[in-house]
């Protein structure tokens, strides 16, 4: 397929070093398999209210004079400027309240939102999903379940909310969300008469046979650095495997039953079968990135938000009708499971105009602008409907075909410090494809980790 540059500033693959956190309880995260076509989960069969600019500007005179202060992640654009802008106009025209945004840089929002916490945050923040529980284990978030499933919210699947309860309140609202795909060279294709894969075998073919062509390519591209467990997980949920389980109030590693051993025998198999340089074992999507624009990568898995770094770093070369995403096909059969990732917005722990900022919350994750945030930042929309429509769209179809059967990490807020932290998973991986220990040993010494972190 031929895919054209979308600019976004959705969910950065990377991930920071998080500050240490207290444990929680949090609500076991659930697939997140968002069946296109349904209609909304766990809702009444009556129509949902939809929100009124009428009901919210009663409100108005109340909050004229007043400002709320909003965080966005990451670096604006044209496009996301754009949005902003006008949401920014809608909410003053039916409160009366003025924005004050402010844009954070992926390298900074670690270290802003541990100062935020410990000081003066946003009124408003976006977040990512997977860092919810580990911020509302700092008091970082304010609950803001009464709002969270009124109104057209009441269409986004109750699955969808995995990440965003502790102890039955919600503290954040899904706004967009993330899946992975693989993104190909179009144009290698098309000059070796490739087809786009549909099995894992045809993929398996396909890179070797442009690593016969191209020397010194990756067919397939090996992750192992920081944001290594979202190309690991998508093999090992796809045999039926498992990170962790809640049982009772502990965390069971599940990294030694056969289907994450299984999976983890194709990640590893990378490198180990060849389709993966062995010199590039701790390469992160960033770095494989700038390798991909410069011709030593064929096929990797990331999303859209590579795109603009790919055109950068090739100079222009890299755009358009030589690239395209399909989604990762699984080795057992299908499409394989993506993570679920994505963006929320939630109100900020502390704040003195809550009442304010629920009215903001409530505007941005309305059916019209949650689309719309979706869909101009190269995010998946949390609406099933506007999902289910995306399912054919030659750029993002690929990614609501992975997102229908996408999972999540531990919903524990230490996962962070097992995947980023202490790299549990890439270090055994490495120990394997080194040749220091067998796959069977480093799952195992793998698990007992990955246990006492989830249970500190």
């Amino acid at each position: 397929m031929t895919i054209s540059l979308v600019r976004t500033v959705g969910q950065h693959p990377g991930r920071e070093n998080p500050v240490r956190i207290a444990k929680i309880t949090a609500t076991t995260v659930t697939t997140a398999a968002l069946a296109l076509g349904l209609a909304a989960c766990g809702g009444s069969s009556e129509e949902p209210a939809t929100s009124s600019p009428s009901a919210a500007a009663a409100s108005g005179p109340k909050f004229a004079g007043k400002t709320l202060s909003v965080w966005r992640l990451g670096d604006s654009n044209p496009a996301a400027a754009k949005y902003m802008e006008e949401l920014n106009a809608e909410f003053k025209t039916q409160t009366g309240a003025e924005v004050k945004l402010e844009w954070i840089p992926w390298p900074q929002v670690a270290d802003k939102f541990a100062a935020a916490a410990t000081g003066t945050g946003p009124d408003v923040t976006e977040i990512g999903n997977d860092q919810v529980p580990m911020w509302q284990s700092q008091d970082a978030l304010e609950p803001i379940t009464d709002i969270a499933r009124e109104g057209d919210r009441s269409q986004i699947p109750q699955n969808l909310y995995g990440y965003e309860t502790v102890d039955n309140e919600v503290y954040a609202v899904p706004w967009g969300a993330g899946a992975r795909a693989v993104l190909y060279r179009k144009d290698w294709f098309d000059d070796l008469k490739i087809e786009v894969p549909k099995t894992w075998d045809e993929l398996v073919a396909a890179a070797k046979k442009i690593q016969g062509e191209k020397k010194g390519v990756d067919g397939f591209a090996f992750n192992g650095g920081s944001d290594a467990n979202h190309l690991l997980a998508a093999f090992a949920w796809s045999e039926g495997g498992e990170y962790a389980v809640k049982e009772g109030d502990k965390w069971v590693g599940k990294l030694t039953e056969p289907g994450f051993a299984a999976g983890f025998g194709t990640y590893t198999g990378l490198v180990q079968d060849g389709l993966s340089s062995k010199a590039n074992l701790t390469l992160n999507t960033t770095d494989i990135r700038k390798r991909f624009a410069n011709d030593k990568v064929a096929m990797y898995l990331t999303a859209a938000w590579d795109l603009p770094g790919i055109e950068e770093d090739s100079k222009g070369k890299l755009k358009g009708d030589k690239l395209g995403f399909f989604p990762l096909p699984a080795k057992t059969g299908g499409v394989a499971a993506s993570f679920f990732g994505g963006n929320d917005i939630a109100l900020w722990g502390g704040t003195e105009q809550a009442e304010l900022g629920k009215e903001y919350i409530k505007l941005a994750t309305s059916k019209t602008w949650a689309d719309r945030y979706a869909k101009e930042g190269g995010l998946l929309p949390v609406y099933p409907d506007t999902l289910a429509a995306m399912n054919e769209d030659p750029a993002q179809g690929a990614f609501a075909q992975a997102f229908a059967k996408a999972k999540a990490f531990p919903a524990d807020p230490n996962w962070s410090e097992a995947d980023a932290t202490k790299a549990v998973l890439q270090n055994a991986a490495r120990e394997v494809i080194e040749g220091k220990k067998d796959a069977t040993t480093a799952l195992a010494d793998a698990n007992k980790e990955l246990e006492e972190i989830l249970n500190q």
